[in-house]
Parts: C-alpha cells; structure tokens; sequence
C-alpha cells in the first residue's frame, strides 16, 4: 500500500485533528521524539511520523513497515505501511488491548474484547464512532471487521523479529516483543534440516550426496534426526558419520557416533573406532569410547550416558548457542543477533543466572565472555562491548582482570572508542601492579604480558592516526614500561611494533 492516507492527514488539519482525537495518531507529537534515543538492531533507518498520548511512538522503517514503540520498553510492527496502520488504529482504536489476539481465538471472543475496549473509549469520548466513520471516508478506507483487523495485527507485529528489533541507543539492550512471540530459535534453524532428513529417508541419492558434501547442511540435517529418531535411519547416519569426519572435532560428529551407538549394533563398532582415530582431536573428543570386541550393551550405556549428558530428544533444552551458531551458519545473522541480544539481556537483569549450581556464591561467567565472541563475529561491536564489560566486571582474580581488560580494550579500539581504551589499559597497569593475589606472579614471562604490550602499542598508533598526539606519546611510555618488565623470550614479538610504534609518534610530533 502505498502513504497516500499520511499526506491527506498533513494536509488537512482537520483530519489531522480527528487522527489524535479520538484514534490517537497524533501527527504532531512526532516533533518530540520517542522518550528515550532508540535504533534498529538491524541498522536501518527510523522515522518518527506520529506519538500517542502514552508517550508511544509510531516509526517507520525503510522498507514502510510501521513500527510501534511503547514507553514502557515494548515494541513491535503493526502494519506494512502508514496508511495500513491507519485502517488499524480507526478500526481498532483499543488496538494496544488486542495484541494478544489471535484469528484461531474465535469471532466471538475477537469481538467481545474489542466491544469491551470501545465502550470503555466511549465513556470518555461519546463522539467516536461518528468521528472514526468521518475520518474513514476522507481517506477512503473501507470498514472492515474487527476480526480481520485482529488477523493483520497479528500477522505484521509477527514480523518483527529479526528485522525490526528496537534497541535503546545508550544501553543496546532489546525492546520487549509487542505481541505473540514467534516460533522459537529452533523450529526456524532446524526447517532446512527436516527437509533434507526427510529427502534422504526417501532415499534420494542426489540428496544423499549434497548433504553429505556440504558441512552446514550436513550439521543441521543430524541435528534433525536428533530430535526425530526413526527406526530405519542406521545407514543414513552411518554416511553422514563417515563425511563428518572432514570437519575433525565437531558436537555433530559425536552425536552422530551416539545416534549410532545407541541401537547397540556391534557390527558400527569398526566404523566407530575408525571416526575415533581421525586424528588426534577425535581421539580425545570421543575418548571412552567401547573397544574391539565389547557387548552390544556396552555398546549402548556409551551411547546413552553421552546422549544423557550432551543431547536429549527436546530441542528446548539445548544450549542457545547451538541455535545462534547454527543460525549464523546457515546466513540468518539477523535472527542470530537478535537472540543473543536477548540472552544478554536477560543476563544484565538477572545476574544470579550465572551461579554455578554446585557453589552458589561463585559465578561462572564463561557465557559472557561466549556472548563476546559470538557478537564479535557477526561483527557487532557494540553488543561484544556491552557483553565483555560486564564480563570483566565480574572478574575476582587479577589475572582475570587483567585478561578481560586487555580483550575490552581491544574491542573498544577496533571500536573507535580510543579513549575508552585508554582507561582499560590503565585498568589492566592496576591490576599488574597491585593484584592483590599471586594469579599475575608471572605475567612477564607468559603470553598474557606480551598480548598486554602489544595492544599497549596498537593503541598508541591509533591514537597517532586518530590525531592525538599527546595521549599517543603518555601511551608509548606506559607501553615501554610495560615491555621492558618482560622476560626477553616473550618481549623478541613485541619490538619490531614498538619500535614501529616509536617511528609513528615521532612523526605525529
């Protein structure tokens, strides 16, 4: 559709009137912005066209989506133009009570909810229906049921994820969903999957050969059969077995020795003790593993103690990382994002997550620092930031500190946050120089000191090229102290960059 509705309403102030009052499309409290700075997570662009008087916010986004963003940190997409939108807000004028809604509810309780909300609009705003029908033939929208309205609702707040994620602009966190959550991670990554387990079931030699070749496709297909297992899928996953092993080490590889495994057939046993000394990851990776001439039993309690400790039948139940990275593997690096988003979030909110089980005093902040990683790779850095931050926030021991620092300041540099890095690398000098344990006792002779050096004098020319003479010139002397406390084994790497590093600054003056 196209926003022809949006130009009559800027051109007519009476329409324009009768949009804020009583449907509460309120053109000009678009001049005031949203409450707080907000972007996409995608990264595309938003335009403020209208506010309502709950401090909401309507925007629309590249593409013409109309998205909504309450002030109470909720938002979601509630049609695929302006002048959509504008059929839902005169039809549905309570329409902020109908999210929830859904077509399979029934006509009977659609339309009791919305009678509800309309009388109680009514009791304070007696003219409404002559002014809606009023501001309906202006733009000429025909009427149409609150049940059908209810179906496009749905449909459009539907869409929102991935491509139209809010995010507060200062912190980076995630708007709440508006609406009906989508199908979970799983059920989308795993699509692909199911089709090609169920080509290879019907014994299609083509798709025997693709899947086997290709190491996404061949993932998520045993991720698949993990989750539906069927008596006759033994030399479907005896072939994907043997291919696996071109990818080494991986959690595929396992499973797929364990769906194996588990029918207890001691005839797979060559085939597994074959996989097993591929090389010397998946000698350690399927350490354990039955000997020549074991029991069909033992054959099986293997199988069964790993598919207990490591798999499982219910998808829910595995890690969220195994969706994002399957996710991103097969190119939906929006919706992998957006989940890890969440998943931070949700760890920002409620840290007590983090507690191991068996020492609840301690947390195991490991997520965070896979999070980092995870968002590094997709090639957001504000996320990585924002992961790694709390990640060396929560770090106890000095040597920990300091490791997390020094991964902070590099991300803030590759960031352009070069002041930011600054204070992180004085972070990780404190901690070298009044630990307060003995973690750090040989930080001169080890990696961890050389790594510190070096992104001492990455920094430095940074800052030479960013123009910043004197902060790059106060950096290069902590980053000589730094090298020169190390061992000489482990300063040999770190002197062609400083004296590289010298020669810049140098320049700069």
């Amino acid at each position: 559709m196209t926003d022809h509705a949006l130009r009559l309403l800027r051109q007519d102030r009476r329409l324009a009137e009768l949009a804020a009052h009583p449907v509460d499309f309120d053109l000009d409290r678009a001049a005031h912005g949203h409450v707080e700075e907000v972007r996409l997570a995608s990264g595309g662009p938003l335009e403020t066209v209208a506010g309502d008087d709950t401090g909401g916010t309507y925007f629309v986004c590249a593409d013409g989506s109309v998205l909504y963003a309450d002030s109470e940190g909720a938002a979601g997409i509630i049609g695929s133009s302006v002048d959509e939108t504008l059929e839902l807000v005169i039809g549905l004028p309570g329409w902020r009570d109908c999210t929830r809604l859904s077509p399979d509810d029934g006509e009977e309780e659609i339309l009791a909810c919305v009678a509800r909300t309309e009388d109680e609009i009514r009791e304070h705003h007696h003219g409404i229906d002559e002014e809606r029908a009023e501001l309906r033939a202006a733009l000429g929208f025909p009427e149409r049921s609150p049940v059908e309205l209810v179906g496009r609702l749905r449909a459009a707040l539907l869409r929102t994820e991935p491509d139209f994620v809010l995010l507060d602009a200062d912190e980076g966190c995630a708007y709440d969903r508006l609406g009906p959550d989508g199908p979970p991670l799983w059920e989308t990554v795993l699509a692909a999957g199911r089709a090609d387990l169920a080509r290879l079931r019907e014994g299609d030699r083509t798709a025997w050969r693709e899947v086997a070749e290709d190491p996404v496709r061949r993932r998520i297909t045993l991720r698949a059969a993990q989750f539906d297992r069927a008596e006759g899928d033994p030399e479907l996953l005896r072939h994907l077995l043997r291919h696996e092993t071109r990818s080494s080490m991986t959690d595929e590889l396992r499973l797929a020795a364990v769906l194996v495994g588990l029918r207890g057939d001691t005839g797979d046993l060559p085939l597994l003790l074959e996989v097993r000394e591929t090389d010397f990851d998946t000698a350690c990776g399927l350490g354990g593993m039955p000997e020549p001439g074991a029991s069909a039993d033992e054959l099986r309690q293997w199988a069964r103690e790993l598919d207990e400790s490591m798999f499982g039948t219910d998808p829910s139940d595995e890690p969220v990382s195994t969706w994002t990275d399957l996710a991103r593997d097969q190119g939906m690096t929006d919706l992998a994002r957006v989940t890890l988003i969440r998943e931070l979030d949700t760890l920002f909110m409620d840290q007590s997550r983090l507690r191991r089980p068996d020492a609840p005093r301690t947390l195991a902040t490991a997520p965070l620092s896979g999070l980092a990683r995870d968002f590094e790779q997709l090639g957001d850095l504000p996320q990585a930031l924002r992961a790694q931050r709390l990640y060396a926030a929560l770090q106890e021991t000095a040597w920990d500190r300091a490791s997390a620092r020094h991964t902070l300041a590099r991300l803030e540099r590759e960031a352009g946050r070069l002041p930011q890095a600054a204070d992180s690398l004085a972070a990780v000098r404190v901690a070298l120089a009044t630990p307060g344990d003995d973690s750090l006792r040989y930080w001169q002779q080890v990696n961890l000191g050389r790594f510190i050096a070096e992104e001492h004098y990455r920094l430095t020319l940074a800052l030479a090229d960013a123009g910043r003479p004197e902060e790059a010139r106060a950096l290069l002397t902590a980053a000589d102290a730094v090298l020169g406390e190390l061992s000489e084994n482990a300063a040999k790497g770190v002197r062609e960059l400083a004296e590289r590093t010298a020669a810049r600054v140098r320049e700069a003056d």
